[in-house]
C-alpha cells in the first residue's frame, strides 16, 4: 500500500526526528565530531585530492616512509620513479624524494650539457645508455602524465664524434669493437672521409673518428628532470624541500673473516631541516638512497663512513666529491649548421650545436692541478680564452671569428677513484644504497640506473642490466675500473 503524507504531516514528523537527533548529538558531541571529520577525509580522498594516508604537516615531510631518496636530481626522480613502477600494490611502498634546492639552481642535471651517447669503454656504461636511449625516445610511454601535455624533450639525433690522435686510435678500434658488439650504432671514418662528411674541420693530427649513428644526440636535461618528478609524484612519491642534516642509526658488532670487529650500522631516522628554518623532522624509514650527487660523499660522511683507521673497512670513505665544471655559449655566423654533431677532440675539448642560428655550446675539463674552486658556481672566463679557444679554432678554423654569449658552470659527482659510477650498499651501512659518482654521464644514464637501483633494492639483485662491478667492494679493494677513452 501507498501512503500520501501531508505538507503538515511531513513537517510534524520531520521535527519530531530532528529533535531526537538533536537529543542524540548533544549525547554524544565527541562522536558526531569524529564522524564529521571522517567524511571530511573521505570526501578529500576523492580522486583529484591531496588527501594522503600518510600524517603529512604542510611543508614538513611526512613522519614516516619506506624509502627515503637523498637527492631530488634526475636520479633521484629515477629511483622513485621505479619504486613505484614496479610496486605490486598503490602506495605498497612509500617513497619519499629529499631536495634541499627548491629552485634547482645548482642543480648538476639542469647545468649539463644534455648529451647521450654509447660510445664507452665498459660493456656497463654501453649498455646503460642504451636502454636509457630506448627510454628517452619512447618518454610518453614511460613518463606521460593523463591530462598534461606530452614530454618534449627536445631530443638531437646528432650522434658524437670522437677524434682520435695516432696514439689512441689502436684504443678506439678496441672500443668500436665492443660497441658494435653490444649493439650500438657506430662507425669508423679515416681522415679523408671525416673531411668528406665535415668539411669544416681541420683533420691535421687525426688519425681515426668514430661516429654515433643512432640513439646519439642531446636533450634538454630539465623536462627530462620534471618528467620523471611529475610522473612519480602522480603515482604518489611524496616530495619535500629540506636537507638533511643527519641520521639516526641502530648498530651492533660482527665479526669479519679476519677476526676483525666491525659496528654494522642500520639507519632508523633521517633528520630533514627545512629551508631558512631551525625546524627539522626525524623521518622513520626502511631504506635510505643516496642519489645526491655532488654532495654524497657528505651524506656518506654524516654517517661515519670513512671515520675509521686508516686501511680498514671503517676508514674508507666515498671518494665522491663536487667538481665545477665551465660550460660557454659562443656564437659564430660561419659554423655548421644543422649536420654538426656533438664533437670531442683529442686535445679535450668539446662543442655541439645549441638551437639554430650559429649558437654552439663549448668547453673542456681542467688540468687536475688546475681544478677550480667549489665553494661557488662563478665562471672563469679567461679559461675559456687561455685554454679552449686556441684548441677550437685550431680544430674548427670558422670559429677563429666568434662571441662568447653566455657562459655558466656545474657540478660533477666526480669519482676521485676511476671516475665510474658507485652503486650499491656499503657494507658497514646494511640499508643505504648508494646511486653517485657518474662523473659527467649521470643524466644520459638516469633511466636505466634508476631501474637497476630498484631492482637491487626490492628484488634483491640487478634484473636487466648486471652493475655489480659498480659496487663500494671495489674500492675497498683497490680494483678501479676504468674508462679507455681517447680524451
Amino acid at each position: 500500500p501507498f501512503y500520501v503524507i501531508t505538507f503538515c504531516e511531513g513537517a510534524f514528523r520531520a521535527n519530531k526526528l530532528f529533535r531526537r537527533l538533536s537529543v542524540c548529538v548533544s549525547v554524544n558531541a565527541d562522536l558526531e565530531s569524529q564522524f564529521k571529520a571522517f567524511r571530511e577525509k573521505a570526501a578529500a580522498a576523492m580522486p583529484g585530492s591531496d588527501w594522503s594516508p600518510i600524517q603529512v604537516t604542510k611543508g614538513l615531510p611526512p613522519e614516516r616512509a619506506d624509502i627515503v631518496i637523498v637527492g631530488g636530481g634526475v636520479m633521484g626522480w629515477s629511483v622513485a620513479y621505479w619504486l613505484k613502477k614496479k610496486e605490486k600494490v598503490r602506495d605498497g611502498v612509500r617513497v619519499l624524494v629529499v631536495e634541499k634546492d627548491p629552485t634547482y639552481s645548482q642543480a648538476s642535471s639542469v647545468l649539463s650539457c644534455g648529451g647521450i651517447r654509447q660510445q664507452f669503454s665498459l660493456k656497463e656504461n654501453i649498455l646503460l645508455s642504451l636502454a636509457s636511449a630506448d627510454f628517452l625516445k619512447n618518454i610518453n610511454d614511460h613518463l606521460g602524465v593523463v591530462n598534461e601535455d606530452p614530454v618534449d624533450l627536445q631530443f638531437n639525433h646528432s650522434g658524437y664524434l670522437f677524434l682520435a690522435s695516432p696514439d689512441v686510435a689502436p684504443i678506439m678500434e678496441e672500443n668500436y669493437t665492443i660497441q658494435r658488439d653490444l649493439g650500438a650504432k657506430v662507425i669508423l671514418l679515416s681522415p679523408t672521409q671525416l673531411k668528406d662528411r665535415f668539411p669544416w674541420i681541420n683533420t691535421d693530427g687525426i688519425a681515426l673518428a668514430s661516429y654515433g649513428l643512432e640513439n646519439e644526440g642531446w636533450f634538454d636535461p630539465w623536462t627530462l628532470l620534471n618528467a620523471f618528478r611529475c610522473k612519480a609524484m602522480s603515482m604518489g612519491v611524496y616530495q619535500c624541500f629540506g636537507e638533511v642534516t643527519g641520521f639516526r642509526c641502530s648498530s651492533q658488532k660482527a665479526e669479519t673473516t679476519d677476526g676483525d670487529f666491525v659496528n654494522i650500522k642500520r639507519i632508523k631516522y633521517v633528520d630533514v631541516r627545512m629551508p631558512n628554518s631551525l625546524e627539522y623532522q626525524p623521518v622513520e624509514c626502511a631504506v635510505v638512497v643516496n642519489a645526491a650527487g655532488a654532495s654524497s660523499g657528505k651524506i656518506a660522511d654524516m654517517l661515519g663512513i670513512g671515520h675509521g683507521p686508516k686501511q680498514t673497512m671503517a676508514g674508507i670513505p666515498l671518494p665522491v666529491e663536487p667538481r665545477k665544471r665551465f660550460v660557454y655559449v659562443v656564437h659564430c655566423p660561419d659554423g655548421p649548421g644543422l649536420e654538426c654533431p656533438f664533437l670531442i677532440d683529442y686535445s679535450g675539448f668539446y662543442l655541439r650545436r645549441e638551437g639554430l642560428g650559429g649558437n654552439y655550446i663549448t668547453g673542456m675539463s681542467p688540468e687536475e692541478t688546475e681544478e677550480p674552486d667549489v665553494s661557488n658556481l662563478d665562471v672563469d672566463h679567461d679559461f675559456f680564452h687561455d685554454k679552449v679557444w686556441p684548441l677550437l679554432c685550431h680544430r674548427l678554423p670558422p670559429f677563429e671569428c666568434l662571441k662568447v654569449s653566455g657562459a655558466w658552470a656545474g657540478y660533477y659527482d666526480y669519482n676521485t677513484f676511476d671516475q665510474n659510477a658507485i652503486v650499491g650498499t656499503h657494507p658497514l651501512v646494511n640499508n643505504m644504497f648508494f646511486v653517485t659518482g657518474f662523473s659527467g654521464h649521470g643524466l644520459q644514464q638516469s633511466p636505466a640506473v634508476g631501474r637497476a637501483v630498484v631492482e637491487l633494492i626490492l628484488d634483491g639483485g640487478f634484473q636487466t642490466i648486471d652493475l655489480s662491478a659498480f659496487d663500494f667492494k671495489r674500492i675497498l679493494y683497490h680494483e678501479p675500473i676504468l674508462e679507455r677513452n681517447i680524451v
